[in-house]
């Protein structure tokens, strides 16, 4: 089983993470900028963060033969706060970069004004950049802030098929896929959605335009979600080529939009370091 993760916050996560999602066949990721936990204080500390997604972590997951791709934007969360707005002003330069396969994570988390604008200006981004957009859903009244989403995504111009909504439910899927755009789901140890749900909205919906991810970070969240959908799709009667859409094949058409998408698996280099830093420090 080929597995890949399109939404899986890979900074915070182990070594042992991905020696555990290889195992469980997972070989590309692809990971969203997004809140550290705390406030950042200045810009310039999502300078280093892009960096990092952009050098370190792709050469820390290749060590395990995945592959790591990333998206670039200002959080919905981070963007109330007026220090770190200026980074919008430097976003343009980061989405020209080989391994950004979309803008993102953009979109509501308290639908304020300052998320309203913040939403708009990517989303124009993604227009002028020929870049998908990967667009967060609140996690509060999320069926008011879908349809307040898609109205936006609507005026913006891009193309619909050019944009997923992340984090939806059994409220929100229809409007999002009725709306031409992809659904994208996490699932979450006791929230967001559950394995044995994601099969029935599945079952009911289909398999096309619907990405399903771990979304793991910081918090209570397990990387091999995915995987343990899969098996939850087999055991409730999905054929292996319904699976490989599901975890495979969607997330790499969705992405692959950008032109930036290349999947071959990479091989590990034992000699190998990234800045004379390596992955190996307590290995054999």
């Amino acid at each position: 089983m080929r597995i890949f993760d399109p939404h899986i916050h890979m900074t915070s996560r182990t070594t042992d993470d991905y020696e555990a999602m290889y195992a469980a066949g997972v070989r590309a990721v692809v990971e969203p900028a997004f809140w550290q936990g705390q406030p950042r204080t200045s810009p310039e500390s999502f300078y280093d963060y892009f960096d990092t997604l952009l050098g370190w972590e792709p050469y820390r997951a290749a060590q395990f033969g995945i592959q790591h791709f990333c998206t670039i934007a200002l959080n919905p969360k981070e963007a109330n706060d007026p220090r770190c707005t200026p980074v919008l002003e430097e976003i343009d330069r980061y989405l020209a970069k080989d391994r950004v396969v979309a803008v993102g994570e953009i979109g509501y988390d308290s639908m304020t004004p300052e998320e309203d604008e913040a939403l708009a200006r990517q989303l124009r981004l993604a227009v002028e950049h020929g870049l998908p957009a990967l667009v967060h859903t609140p996690h509060r009244d999320k069926a008011a802030g879908t349809r307040r989403t898609l109205d936006v995504v609507r005026e913006s111009g891009i193309a619909p098929e050019l944009v997923v909504l992340d984090h939806l439910n059994e409220l929100t899927v229809g409007m999002v896929l009725d709306s031409g755009c992809w659904a994208g789901f996490s699932v979450y140890p006791r929230t967001k959605m559950s394995e044995d749900r994601m099969v029935e909205i599945l079952q009911r919906h289909g398999t096309e335009r619907v990405l399903v991810n771990s979304a793991a970070d910081w918090g209570r969240s397990d990387p091999l979600k995915t995987r343990k959908t899969a098996d939850a799709m087999l055991a409730a009667g999905f054929a292996k080529d319904e699976v490989d859409r599901v975890m495979w094949r969607n997330p790499a058409a969705f992405y692959g939009q950008s032109g930036r998408l290349d999947l071959a698996e990479p091989k590990p280099d034992e000699t190998s370091s990234f800045q004379g830093n390596s992955v190996r420090r307590g290995g054999e």
